[in-house]
């Protein structure tokens, strides 16, 4: 699977708060564009949607993300490791915007990770504290980072838009997912419709995964209850659920919409594309 996809999820989330602090009042710090970078995010991926949550948008899961441990530090880029193995440059300019992605704390199911009441611990429980803006300078050899920007995997190199200081639990937290993922949580692009299962192209790792409904699986549209009729060829989903002699069943299933463009009419039942 591939770790990149999830922490640019991750990171485009410490972006689109960081924007919303900015609105609500906070000036941006000496030096840092306050372009929002197609950063919006309605709903979260927990059964009832809502705040605090990674979001939806097609702007943002299209974006490009990398996350490594600082292993190199220099005036206008990072060296960066991946738990890959692959060593990358990150350049940043005085436009990169820059922030300490913090996960909540407070509050007795604080920091949880999969298996939160939200299913999957990408709620709120482990990301509910708004970033801290910082500078470049505040990121150190060792530490975590998440990067947003042009990646270039032949010449291992990254133009950053925007970088976030992981906090250790957040890491811990984005690993267990990417574990977790078709076990205990799936998400991707609906490509078919056959009966109760849903027919889908994984987002961390592009394979066709099955998720199969029963009596007992929840439907939402970001806060609003549907049903397994309303979800369509050309959806973002995301299922959380167990895998049951060997099919993954849901036991609810939250939509975000249309990866963008008018909804294709392919008929359910449809073969997957």
């Amino acid at each position: 699977m591939n770790i990149r996809f999830l922490s640019s999820i991750v990171i485009a989330v410490a972006f689109t708060a960081a924007a919303c602090a900015q609105d609500t009042g906070s000036a941006p710090t000496s030096g840092q564009n306050a372009d929002q970078n197609g950063s919006s995010a309605p709903g979260g991926y927990g059964q009832r949607g809502g705040r605090g949550g990674f979001g939806g948008g097609a702007g943002m899961m299209m974006g490009r993300g990398l996350m490594g441990t600082v292993t190199a530090v220099s005036a206008d880029h990072y060296t960066i490791k991946t738990d890959s193995g692959d060593v990358y440059t990150v350049h940043f300019t005085a436009d990169t915007r820059m922030f300490k992605r913090q996960a909540r704390t407070e509050g007795p199911d604080a920091g949880q990770g999969e298996g939160g009441d939200h299913g999957g611990g990408e709620g709120r429980h482990g990301y509910g504290n708004p970033p801290q803006q910082i500078s470049a300078t505040d990121i150190k050899m060792g530490d975590v980072i998440s990067v947003m920007g042009e990646t270039d995997a032949t010449a291992k190199s990254v133009n950053a838009r925007a970088v976030a200081l992981m906090d250790q639990q957040t890491v811990a937290q984005i690993r267990a997912m990417e574990a977790n993922f078709g076990k205990t949580w799936l998400m991707g692009k609906v490509t078919a419709i056959d009966g109760t299962k849903i027919i889908l192209t994984g987002t961390l790792d592009s394979a066709t995964h099955t998720v199969v409904a029963d009596e007992n699986t929840e439907f939402r549209k970001r806060r609003d209850p549907i049903t397994l009729a309303d979800i369509q060829v050309g959806d973002m989903v995301r299922a959380n659920g167990a895998v049951k002699d060997g099919v993954f069943t849901a036991t609810n299933v939250s939509v975000f919409g249309m990866m963008g463009g008018e909804r294709p009419q392919v008929p359910r039942g449809a073969p997957p594309q």
